[in-house]
């Protein structure tokens, strides 16, 4: 699918259209708003429906030489991850323990003793 025509290309704009559009406004599961993260969620959703049929395998009904439904599961991968890794590495850095003073601990110790 390296080399492929038109048609290909055309079904496979569409079908990430499709799950971008869904992503992005439907559902609202986005980092960035606007149309700058409903661009990028389109074209990693064509990477991700292009990756589709090697992944998913090739079955049911298949337009311009791409097979529609591992390529909507491909495409939804894509714009889903788009969109996860962000906010799973946010989560992390906001979840991490605060570094404390090396110098605070002499005074606990002094208030003590």
């Amino acid at each position: 699918m390296i080399g492929m025509n038109f048609a290909a290309f055309f079904t496979l704009l569409i079908v990430s259209f499709i799950a971008a559009i869904i992503m992005h406004s439907a559902i609202g599961y986005r980092v960035r708003q606007g149309a700058d993260g409903f661009w990028a969620k389109w074209i990693v959703g064509w990477i991700g429906g292009w990756l589709g049929s090697p992944v998913f395998g090739h079955w049911w009904v298949h337009v311009g030489g791409v097979f529609i439904i591992p390529a909507l599961l491909g495409a939804f991968a894509g714009a889903f991850l788009l969109a996860f890794l962000p906010k799973a590495q946010a989560t992390v850095y906001t979840m991490a323990p605060k570094a404390t003073s090396i110098t605070a601990a002499p005074d606990v110790l002094r208030k003590v003793g």
